[in-house]
Protein backbone atom coordinates (compact mmCIF):
# COMPACT_ATOMS: atom_id res chain seq x y z
CA UNK A 1 0.00 0.00 0.00
CA UNK A 2 3.04 2.20 -0.75
CA UNK A 3 2.81 4.93 -3.06
CA UNK A 4 5.16 7.49 -4.29
CA UNK A 5 3.79 10.69 -2.84
CA UNK A 6 4.21 15.09 -3.99
CA UNK A 7 4.54 15.62 -0.20
CA UNK A 8 2.71 18.99 0.76
CA UNK A 9 3.33 21.58 4.08
CA UNK A 10 -0.68 20.64 4.72
CA UNK A 11 -0.17 17.66 6.22
CA UNK A 12 2.24 18.60 9.46
CA UNK A 13 -0.03 21.10 10.58
CA UNK A 14 -2.63 19.07 10.61
CA UNK A 15 -0.32 16.65 12.75
CA UNK A 16 0.52 19.90 15.07
CA UNK A 17 -3.42 20.47 15.22
CA UNK A 18 -4.09 16.94 16.48
CA UNK A 19 -1.61 16.94 19.28
CA UNK A 20 -3.22 20.21 20.77
CA UNK A 21 -6.04 18.64 20.47
CA UNK A 22 -5.86 15.39 21.98
CA UNK A 23 -4.36 17.71 24.77
CA UNK A 24 -7.63 19.45 25.22
CA UNK A 25 -10.08 16.06 24.76
CA UNK A 26 -8.35 13.84 26.95
CA UNK A 27 -11.21 13.59 29.14
CA UNK A 28 -13.76 12.91 26.45
CA UNK A 29 -15.66 10.12 26.65
CA UNK A 30 -8.12 -4.44 3.54
CA UNK A 31 -9.44 -2.53 1.62
CA UNK A 32 -10.23 -2.68 -2.17
CA UNK A 33 -12.65 -0.58 -3.35
CA UNK A 34 -15.33 -2.16 -0.83
CA UNK A 35 -14.08 -5.56 -0.92
CA UNK A 36 -11.52 -6.68 1.14
CA UNK A 37 -11.31 -9.52 3.39
CA UNK A 38 -9.52 -9.86 6.79
CA UNK A 39 -9.69 -13.38 6.96
CA UNK A 40 -10.36 -15.74 4.39
CA UNK A 41 -8.73 -18.97 3.99
CA UNK A 42 -4.78 -19.34 3.26
CA UNK A 43 -4.25 -16.92 0.45
CA UNK A 44 -0.77 -17.38 -0.02
CA UNK A 45 2.26 -19.39 0.97
CA UNK A 46 2.76 -16.65 3.34
CA UNK A 47 0.12 -17.19 5.61
CA UNK A 48 1.21 -18.79 9.00
CA UNK A 49 -1.55 -18.72 11.30
CA UNK A 50 -3.71 -22.34 10.07
CA UNK A 51 -7.62 -22.44 11.81
CA UNK A 52 -9.60 -25.65 11.87
CA UNK A 53 -12.61 -25.42 10.64
CA UNK A 54 -11.79 -23.09 7.14
CA UNK A 55 -12.94 -19.71 7.29
CA UNK A 56 -16.64 -19.62 6.09
CA UNK A 57 -17.22 -22.98 6.29
CA UNK A 58 -20.96 -24.18 6.73
CA UNK A 59 -22.59 -27.26 8.10
CA UNK A 60 -19.69 -28.10 10.14
CA UNK A 61 -19.89 -31.62 12.21
CA UNK A 62 -19.94 -30.16 16.11
CA UNK A 63 -17.35 -32.70 16.61
CA UNK A 64 -15.05 -32.00 14.16
CA UNK A 65 -11.38 -31.13 15.89
CA UNK A 66 -11.44 -27.15 16.55
CA UNK A 67 -7.56 -25.83 16.59
CA UNK A 68 -5.41 -22.64 15.34
CA UNK A 69 -1.43 -24.10 14.86
CA UNK A 70 1.82 -22.07 13.87
CA UNK A 71 4.74 -23.51 12.01
CA UNK A 72 6.92 -21.20 14.34
CA UNK A 73 7.01 -18.34 16.69
CA UNK A 74 3.73 -18.12 19.34
CA UNK A 75 0.23 -17.18 19.76
CA UNK A 76 -0.04 -14.35 21.51
CA UNK A 77 -3.97 -14.72 22.20
CA UNK A 78 -6.84 -17.02 20.84
CA UNK A 79 -10.23 -16.19 21.07
CA UNK A 80 -13.16 -18.25 19.93
CA UNK A 81 -16.63 -17.35 21.03
CA UNK A 82 -20.01 -18.42 19.58
CA UNK A 83 -22.08 -14.95 18.09
CA UNK A 84 -24.70 -13.69 16.80
CA UNK A 85 -26.82 -15.52 19.06
CA UNK A 86 -29.21 -14.97 22.31
CA UNK A 87 -26.08 -15.73 24.74
CA UNK A 88 -22.72 -14.71 23.19
CA UNK A 89 -20.61 -16.93 24.66
CA UNK A 90 -16.31 -18.02 24.89
CA UNK A 91 -15.32 -21.84 24.08
CA UNK A 92 -12.72 -22.26 26.75
CA UNK A 93 -9.56 -23.57 26.03
CA UNK A 94 -5.60 -23.09 26.36
CA UNK A 95 -1.94 -22.34 24.55
CA UNK A 96 0.41 -25.38 24.15
CA UNK A 97 3.36 -24.83 26.29
CA UNK A 98 5.19 -24.26 23.07
CA UNK A 99 3.29 -21.29 22.01
CA UNK A 100 1.96 -23.37 18.79
CA UNK A 101 -1.21 -24.50 19.24
CA UNK A 102 -4.61 -23.80 21.09
CA UNK A 103 -7.16 -26.44 21.38
CA UNK A 104 -9.97 -26.37 23.50
CA UNK A 105 -10.75 -27.63 27.02
CA UNK A 106 -11.18 -31.87 26.63
CA UNK A 107 -14.95 -32.48 26.50
CA UNK A 108 -15.92 -29.27 25.15
CA UNK A 109 -18.52 -30.00 22.13
CA UNK A 110 -19.71 -27.37 19.76
CA UNK A 111 -23.04 -26.18 19.50
CA UNK A 112 -25.48 -27.49 16.83
CA UNK A 113 -27.09 -24.56 14.47
CA UNK A 114 -24.26 -21.95 16.09
CA UNK A 115 -22.24 -19.52 14.11
CA UNK A 116 -18.44 -19.01 15.99
CA UNK A 117 -15.49 -16.69 15.44
CA UNK A 118 -12.41 -16.90 15.49
CA UNK A 119 -9.47 -14.22 16.26
CA UNK A 120 -6.18 -15.16 16.52
CA UNK A 121 -2.92 -12.75 17.60
CA UNK A 122 0.67 -13.85 16.96
CA UNK A 123 4.17 -13.31 17.32
CA UNK A 124 7.05 -14.56 14.69
CA UNK A 125 10.44 -15.61 15.48
CA UNK A 126 11.36 -11.74 15.31
CA UNK A 127 8.48 -10.40 17.51
CA UNK A 128 6.58 -8.96 14.38
CA UNK A 129 2.84 -9.21 15.39
CA UNK A 130 0.41 -10.63 12.86
CA UNK A 131 -3.45 -11.18 12.87
CA UNK A 132 -6.40 -13.58 12.05
CA UNK A 133 -10.02 -13.36 11.97
CA UNK A 134 -12.73 -15.88 10.66
CA UNK A 135 -16.03 -17.34 11.19
CA UNK A 136 -18.04 -21.06 10.70
CA UNK A 137 -20.98 -21.97 11.04
CA UNK A 138 -22.29 -25.80 12.44
CA UNK A 139 -24.63 -27.57 10.74
CA UNK A 140 -28.56 -27.21 11.56
CA UNK A 141 -30.44 -30.17 12.16
CA UNK A 142 -32.55 -31.56 9.11
CA UNK A 143 -35.61 -29.65 8.21
CA UNK A 144 -35.11 -27.00 10.48
CA UNK A 145 -33.86 -23.11 9.73
CA UNK A 146 -31.85 -20.97 12.08
CA UNK A 147 -31.79 -16.98 11.31
CA UNK A 148 -27.84 -15.54 13.04
CA UNK A 149 -28.92 -12.13 13.88
CA UNK A 150 -27.11 -8.45 15.75
CA UNK A 151 -26.72 -7.17 17.99
CA UNK A 152 -26.02 -9.20 20.52
CA UNK A 153 -28.01 -9.53 23.85
CA UNK A 154 -27.48 -7.12 26.53
CA UNK A 155 -25.13 -5.11 24.55
CA UNK A 156 -24.90 -1.46 24.20
CA UNK A 157 -24.93 0.31 20.56
CA UNK A 158 -24.77 2.94 18.93
CA UNK A 159 -27.77 5.42 17.23
CA UNK A 160 -27.37 3.65 13.78
CA UNK A 161 -27.46 -0.19 14.76
CA UNK A 162 -29.73 -2.21 12.71
CA UNK A 163 -31.21 -5.43 13.98
CA UNK A 164 -30.16 -7.59 11.09
CA UNK A 165 -31.29 -11.33 10.57
CA UNK A 166 -28.88 -13.98 8.32
CA UNK A 167 -31.25 -17.35 7.57
CA UNK A 168 -29.18 -20.11 6.95
CA UNK A 169 -31.51 -21.11 3.78
CA UNK A 170 -33.97 -19.82 1.44
CA UNK A 171 -37.23 -18.16 3.21
CA UNK A 172 -40.48 -18.55 1.10
CA UNK A 173 -42.95 -17.92 3.35
CA UNK A 174 -41.32 -14.15 4.70
CA UNK A 175 -44.85 -13.02 6.15
CA UNK A 176 -44.84 -16.24 8.12
CA UNK A 177 -41.04 -15.41 9.45
CA UNK A 178 -41.72 -11.51 9.81
CA UNK A 179 -44.89 -11.98 12.21
CA UNK A 180 -42.86 -14.28 14.23
CA UNK A 181 -39.63 -11.16 14.84
CA UNK A 182 -41.30 -8.91 16.99
CA UNK A 183 -38.73 -5.74 17.40
CA UNK A 184 -40.02 -3.54 19.90
CA UNK A 185 -38.58 0.29 21.37
CA UNK A 186 -39.22 1.95 24.72
CA UNK A 187 -39.95 4.83 24.36
CA UNK A 188 -41.93 2.73 21.59
CA UNK A 189 -40.97 4.44 18.25
CA UNK A 190 -42.20 2.50 14.57
CA UNK A 191 -40.20 -0.35 13.46
CA UNK A 192 -40.29 -2.35 10.25
CA UNK A 193 -39.00 -5.26 8.83
CA UNK A 194 -37.87 -4.96 5.15
CA UNK A 195 -35.97 -8.07 2.89
CA UNK A 196 -33.01 -8.10 1.26
CA UNK A 197 -33.13 -11.35 -0.91
CA UNK A 198 -35.00 -14.50 0.14
CA UNK A 199 -32.39 -14.73 3.27
CA UNK A 200 -32.05 -11.44 4.90
CA UNK A 201 -34.61 -9.59 6.97
CA UNK A 202 -33.12 -6.40 8.66
CA UNK A 203 -35.24 -3.56 11.14
CA UNK A 204 -34.76 -0.96 11.64
CA UNK A 205 -37.11 2.91 12.99
CA UNK A 206 -37.47 6.06 10.33
CA UNK A 207 -34.49 7.85 12.19
CA UNK A 208 -31.55 7.16 14.56
CA UNK A 209 -32.72 5.32 17.64
CA UNK A 210 -32.78 7.77 20.44
CA UNK A 211 -30.03 7.73 23.08
CA UNK A 212 -30.78 5.72 26.09
CA UNK A 213 -33.72 3.50 24.12
CA UNK A 214 -34.53 -0.04 24.97
CA UNK A 215 -35.01 -2.67 22.62
CA UNK A 216 -36.07 -6.08 22.48
CA UNK A 217 -36.29 -8.86 19.92
CA UNK A 218 -38.76 -11.35 20.28
CA UNK A 219 -38.12 -14.39 18.25
CA UNK A 220 -40.69 -16.90 18.02
CA UNK A 221 -39.53 -19.34 14.86
CA UNK A 222 -40.21 -22.87 16.35
CA UNK A 223 -41.99 -24.57 14.30
CA UNK A 224 -42.69 -21.23 11.87
CA UNK A 225 -42.74 -23.22 8.29
CA UNK A 226 -40.76 -20.90 6.42
CA UNK A 227 -40.84 -23.27 3.01
CA UNK A 228 -41.74 -26.82 2.22
CA UNK A 229 -40.16 -28.82 4.81
CA UNK A 230 -38.51 -26.16 6.50
CA UNK A 231 -39.31 -25.29 9.99
CA UNK A 232 -37.69 -22.76 12.59
CA UNK A 233 -36.16 -23.66 15.97
CA UNK A 234 -35.96 -20.52 17.61
CA UNK A 235 -37.69 -19.49 20.48
CA UNK A 236 -36.12 -16.36 22.55
CA UNK A 237 -35.91 -12.98 23.32
CA UNK A 238 -32.97 -10.45 23.32
CA UNK A 239 -32.52 -6.97 24.01
CA UNK A 240 -29.86 -4.39 23.96
CA UNK A 241 -29.41 -0.33 24.93
CA UNK A 242 -28.78 2.23 22.30
CA UNK A 243 -26.10 4.56 24.09
CA UNK A 244 -24.87 8.03 23.73
CA UNK A 245 -25.09 9.91 19.88
CA UNK A 246 -21.76 9.70 17.73
CA UNK A 247 -21.37 10.36 13.91
CA UNK A 248 -18.88 10.98 12.30
CA UNK A 249 -18.72 12.32 8.73
CA UNK A 250 -15.87 11.87 6.06
CA UNK A 251 -15.39 14.01 3.89
CA UNK A 252 -13.09 12.48 0.89
CA UNK A 253 -12.31 15.55 -0.85
CA UNK A 254 -11.13 17.86 2.06
CA UNK A 255 -9.46 14.40 3.50
CA UNK A 256 -10.77 15.72 7.25
CA UNK A 257 -13.77 13.24 9.58
CA UNK A 258 -15.25 15.66 11.87
CA UNK A 259 -16.52 13.52 14.57
CA UNK A 260 -19.80 14.81 16.56
CA UNK A 261 -20.89 13.65 20.00
CA UNK A 262 -23.82 14.47 21.99
CA UNK A 263 -22.91 17.31 24.61
CA UNK A 264 -19.63 18.16 22.98
CA UNK A 265 -17.58 20.44 20.51
CA UNK A 266 -17.08 18.42 17.05
CA UNK A 267 -13.76 17.01 16.31
CA UNK A 268 -12.17 17.40 12.93
CA UNK A 269 -9.15 14.55 12.40
CA UNK A 270 -7.12 14.10 8.94
CA UNK A 271 -7.59 11.29 7.46
CA UNK A 272 -6.76 9.45 3.99
CA UNK A 273 -9.64 8.15 1.68
CA UNK A 274 -9.39 5.70 -1.57
CA UNK A 275 -7.26 6.78 -4.02
CA UNK A 276 -8.50 7.88 -7.64
CA UNK A 277 -8.38 4.03 -8.74
CA UNK A 278 -10.42 2.81 -6.08
CA UNK A 279 -12.48 5.54 -4.20
CA UNK A 280 -14.16 4.70 -1.04
CA UNK A 281 -18.20 4.50 -1.47
CA UNK A 282 -20.35 7.28 -0.22
CA UNK A 283 -22.84 7.49 1.84
CA UNK A 284 -24.09 6.25 5.67
CA UNK A 285 -22.04 3.07 6.92
CA UNK A 286 -22.63 1.51 10.62
CA UNK A 287 -20.09 0.02 12.29
CA UNK A 288 -20.55 -3.42 12.71
CA UNK A 289 -17.40 -4.92 13.87
CA UNK A 290 -13.90 -3.95 16.14
CA UNK A 291 -11.09 -5.33 15.93
CA UNK A 292 -7.85 -3.68 17.96
CA UNK A 293 -5.65 -6.01 15.38
CA UNK A 294 -6.39 -7.42 12.44
CA UNK A 295 -4.67 -8.54 8.82
CA UNK A 296 -5.46 -7.39 5.55
CA UNK A 297 -3.88 -9.15 2.36
CA UNK A 298 -4.85 -7.86 -1.09
CA UNK A 299 -4.60 -11.06 -2.88
CA UNK A 300 -7.61 -12.20 -1.11
CA UNK A 301 -9.83 -9.97 -3.34
CA UNK A 302 -7.93 -10.00 -6.26
CA UNK A 303 -5.41 -6.95 -5.60
CA UNK A 304 -2.30 -8.79 -7.32
CA UNK A 305 0.69 -7.82 -9.10
CA UNK A 306 1.98 -9.69 -11.82
CA UNK A 307 3.48 -12.03 -10.10
CA UNK A 308 0.23 -13.00 -8.64
CA UNK A 309 0.96 -11.82 -5.03
CA UNK A 310 -1.02 -9.22 -2.97
CA UNK A 311 -0.55 -5.49 -3.71
CA UNK A 312 -0.46 -5.40 -0.11
CA UNK A 313 -0.35 -7.79 2.91
CA UNK A 314 -0.19 -6.07 6.13
CA UNK A 315 -0.36 -8.41 8.65
CA UNK A 316 -1.39 -6.29 11.74
CA UNK A 317 -3.59 -3.61 11.33
CA UNK A 318 -4.52 -1.57 13.86
CA UNK A 319 -7.68 -0.26 15.18
CA UNK A 320 -9.68 -1.80 12.58
CA UNK A 321 -13.84 -0.99 12.33
CA UNK A 322 -15.55 -2.55 9.47
CA UNK A 323 -18.19 -0.48 7.72
CA UNK A 324 -19.68 -2.69 5.00
CA UNK A 325 -19.69 -6.34 4.41
CA UNK A 326 -18.03 -6.23 1.47
CA UNK A 327 -14.95 -5.00 3.25
CA UNK A 328 -14.64 -0.99 3.89
CA UNK A 329 -13.18 -0.35 6.81
CA UNK A 330 -11.60 2.83 8.96
CA UNK A 331 -8.55 1.74 10.83
CA UNK A 332 -5.47 2.64 12.14
CA UNK A 333 -2.67 3.33 9.45
CA UNK A 334 1.22 3.25 10.25
CA UNK A 335 3.16 2.47 7.33
CA UNK A 336 2.82 5.69 5.38
CA UNK A 337 4.45 8.98 6.69
CA UNK A 338 2.58 11.02 9.10
CA UNK A 339 2.24 13.89 6.66
CA UNK A 340 -0.01 12.30 4.28
CA UNK A 341 -3.31 12.36 6.79
CA UNK A 342 -5.42 15.42 5.32
CA UNK A 343 -3.18 15.70 2.24
CA UNK A 344 -3.48 12.75 0.04
CA UNK A 345 -5.86 9.82 -0.69
CA UNK A 346 -4.15 6.60 -1.40
CA UNK A 347 -6.26 3.98 0.14
CA UNK A 348 -8.22 0.17 -1.78
CA UNK A 349 -10.98 1.90 -0.32
CA UNK A 350 -10.79 1.83 3.33
CA UNK A 351 -10.71 5.37 5.45
CA UNK A 352 -7.58 5.37 7.51
CA UNK A 353 -6.37 7.46 10.22
CA UNK A 354 -2.59 8.10 11.43
CA UNK A 355 -1.49 5.24 14.19
CA UNK A 356 1.43 3.52 15.17
CA UNK A 357 2.61 -0.30 14.76
CA UNK A 358 0.83 -2.18 17.69
CA UNK A 359 -1.92 0.26 17.98
CA UNK A 360 -1.81 3.36 20.65
CA UNK A 361 -4.38 5.12 22.23
CA UNK A 362 -2.91 8.30 21.90
CA UNK A 363 -2.96 8.54 18.15
CA UNK A 364 -5.99 9.31 16.05
CA UNK A 365 -7.01 6.03 15.57
CA UNK A 366 -6.89 4.88 18.90
CA UNK A 367 -8.20 7.97 20.17
CA UNK A 368 -11.92 7.40 17.93
CA UNK A 369 -11.23 3.57 18.21
CA UNK A 370 -11.66 4.08 22.22
CA UNK A 371 -14.60 6.12 21.83
CA UNK A 372 -16.56 4.08 18.87
CA UNK A 373 -19.59 1.63 19.76
CA UNK A 374 -20.60 -1.00 16.94
CA UNK A 375 -23.46 0.67 15.89
CA UNK A 376 -22.32 4.23 15.27
CA UNK A 377 -22.58 5.66 12.24
CA UNK A 378 -19.76 6.81 9.41
CA UNK A 379 -21.49 9.18 7.07
CA UNK A 380 -18.68 9.35 3.35
CA UNK A 381 -19.22 12.39 0.99
CA UNK A 382 -17.87 14.17 -2.18
CA UNK A 383 -16.07 10.82 -3.28
CA UNK A 384 -16.04 9.96 -6.90
CA UNK A 385 -17.49 6.39 -5.65
CA UNK A 386 -21.26 5.33 -6.00
CA UNK A 387 -23.23 5.44 -3.09
CA UNK A 388 -22.93 2.03 -1.10
CA UNK A 389 -26.02 -0.21 -1.40
CA UNK A 390 -28.45 -0.13 1.30
CA UNK A 391 -27.63 -3.93 2.18
CA UNK A 392 -23.91 -3.84 2.03
CA UNK A 393 -23.52 -3.99 5.97
CA UNK A 394 -25.61 -1.99 7.82
CA UNK A 395 -26.26 0.76 5.56
CA UNK A 396 -30.29 0.35 5.28
CA UNK A 397 -30.21 4.64 6.11
CA UNK A 398 -29.44 5.23 2.63
CA UNK A 399 -32.72 4.25 2.01
CA UNK A 400 -35.36 6.46 1.92
CA UNK A 401 -37.94 5.03 4.93
CA UNK A 402 -41.33 4.99 1.85
CA UNK A 403 -39.26 2.59 -0.04
CA UNK A 404 -37.63 0.86 2.88
CA UNK A 405 -41.39 -0.09 4.53
CA UNK A 406 -41.82 -1.25 0.52
CA UNK A 407 -39.77 -4.13 0.77
CA UNK A 408 -41.89 -5.53 4.35
CA UNK A 409 -43.79 -8.53 3.92
CA UNK A 410 -46.82 -7.40 5.74
CA UNK A 411 -47.77 -4.45 4.02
Amino acid sequence: MRHALRRAGRGAGFALAWAGLMAGLAGLAGCADGVLDVGGKAGSPEEVIRVVPDDGAKDVDPGVPLGVRLPSGRLERVAVRRIENETPARVPGSISEDGLRWSPRPGVRLDLAAKYSVDVVALDGHGRRSARHTTFTTEVPDHRFIGYFKPENRATVGTGMIVSFDFNQKIADRAAVQRAIRVTAEPPVEIVGRWFGDTRLDFRPKEYWAPGTEVTVDVRLRDVQAAPGAYGIQHRKTSFTVGRSQTSLVDAEAKTMTVRREGNAPVTIPITAGAAKFPTYNGKMVVSEMHDVTRMNGATVGFTDSGGKGEYDIKDVPHAMRLSKSGTFLHGNYWEDADIFGEVNLSHGCVGLRDVKGGSGETPAGWFFDRTLVGDVVEVVRSAEREIAPDNGLSGWNMEWNRWKEGSALR
